[in-house]
């Protein structure tokens, strides 16, 4: 530290203890150099480390230059829209006389059609269809009978399978809450909704997927590869855990209070998989399989944490290469010979062996415990044709509903929650095998009432 002659004044000392100073000084501005730079390391982001890219810091972008040309810009490609052969109404215009010589042109045969299409939805309006239950009595016994409803019009529904499947759709695949929910109803579709009705729609639905839900979730458990993950929920306004479990096709969802290897447990139930793939968390590094696979792309973004920050380890760089060249040969191996491709992955298996025997200290030291820990769970996808290299599946089912937390807040029971999760495995499931989520929601929500309108007596 500077003594303290340097508080006294300059003209007050001698020129032995001007230099000394000076020397001290310069001392103490290398340390707090160093320290400065050891300090200023760079930001943790969704590239360097498992942080969500929704926590990322946004700066602003540099509006891009548009040239001055209309249309398309330089470079894109040219995109129509597509004509529909049988349009629903064809208005044809011809030309009555000449505007030149007043000649009459009705007789002519056209040289050219020019063809426009315009597409408009008719005004919505909903459909009221109204049961009339008549009541007779038996004249012999006296006893009265009651006519029976048909199957879609039963007693204590108010809301068609179609106008639910809507609500429901909105609300859980767009995030839309509950009062501006009743607002789309009323502005769009003609329709006075309840809050209250609104919310029923939803738990009818939630409950309409539970038995379906149970059944992919066995057919998740049956899978030879299984991938999970997991993301924060709100629940009653605490920290619940939203668990996701893809199979081949299918996906399983639940909502807990917990983020233990008990939920694995009692999904699993009995069950093993061959191969499961995951993050490094250690819940589902425990998980009942026989072998399991790490994310490459979660160790590749901790490689580069590693990488950014001082002393800047040749190793990361190295190991990090090397991954990214596995994920490379995997996605070539199709236009790959099946003798050249092994031959690859040998090298790439006996690389992998020369680095993991590298020792050193301090930053990267627990990348490297890690990776001799597991290191048969690194490369089983080079082998195996149905296992990826990383667990983005299971990210991209999270990912909505990470959305609908952002958008709506705390589930306000506990029904909500599981409700939610059963649909989102009804819902997901039906994308993932190219069914529409809306038309599997007006299967789930019972019988067609529509049909009802072209019966030319009333009920």
């Amino acid at each position: 530290m500077i003594p303290e002659t340097a508080k006294l004044k300059a003209d007050e000392l001698s020129r032995e203890e001007l230099i000394a100073l000076v020397y001290e000084m310069a001392k103490e501005i290398k340390e707090l150099k160093a320290e400065i730079a050891r300090l200023k390391l760079p930001p943790t982001t969704s590239k360097n480390s498992s942080q969500p890219p929704s926590r990322d810091f946004k700066g602003e972008k540099k509006k891009r230059k548009r040239s001055k040309k209309k249309g398309a810009q330089a470079g894109h490609e040219k995109q129509e829209r597509q004509w529909v052969e049988k349009p629903n109404k064809v208005i044809n215009v011809y030309v009555d006389t000449c505007k030149n010589c007043s000649q009459n042109l009705l007789d002519q045969v056209p040289v050219k059609v020019v063809r426009r299409q315009v597409t408009e939805i008719p005004e919505i309006k909903p459909v009221v269809i109204e049961t009339r239950q008549f009541v007779v009595e038996c004249p012999c016994c006296g006893e009265r009978q009651q006519g029976k409803l048909p199957e879609g019009l039963e007693a204590g529904r108010c809301f068609g399978p179609r106008l639910e499947a809507i609500v429901t759709n909105l609300h859980h695949e767009h995030h839309v809450g509950y009062k501006r929910l009743r607002q789309m109803c009323s502005e769009l579709l003609g329709l006075e909704l309840s809050a209250g009705g609104a919310v029923s729609i939803v738990e009818r639905a939630g409950q309409a997927a539970l038995e379906e839900a149970e059944v992919i979730g066995e057919q998740v458990r049956q899978s030879r590869v299984i991938g999970s993950d997991e993301t924060s929920a709100r629940v009653h306004g605490k920290n619940w855990w939203q668990w996701v479990f893809v199979g081949e096709h299918c996906e399983y969802h639940v909502i807990v209070p917990s983020r233990g290897y008990d939920v694995i447990e009692n999904f699993m139930q009995e069950c093993e998989a061959e191969i499961w793939v995951c993050d490094c968390w250690k819940a589902q590094l425990n998980a009942p399989a026989k072998m399991c696979q790490i994310c490459l792309a979660h160790q590749i973004r901790n490689l580069q944490g590693l990488i950014d920050k001082p002393p800047h380890l040749a190793w990361a760089r190295e190991i990090q290469a090397l991954f990214r060249k596995a994920i490379h040969l995997r996605n070539q191996q199709e236009k790959m010979t099946e003798r050249g491709y092994k031959r690859q992955v040998q090298m790439i298996e006996k690389r992998l062996e020369q680095l993991l025997k590298r020792t050193f200290k301090g930053l990267g030291r627990n990348l490297l415990e890690r990776y001799r820990k597991y290191r048969n769970s690194l490369f089983i996808f080079l082998h195996r044709t149905d296992v990826p290299a990383h667990n983005n599946a299971c990210e991209r089912a999270l990912r909505p509903s990470v959305i609908h937390r952002k958008v709506l807040g705390s589930f306000r029971s506990d029904w909500g929650a599981q409700g939610y999760a059963a649909l989102t495995t009804v819902l997901n499931t039906a994308k993932r095998n190219g069914q529409s989520a809306f038309q599997k929601l007006v299967l789930l929500m019972g019988a067609p009432v529509l049909p009802f309108l072209s019966q030319a007596s009333c009920l």
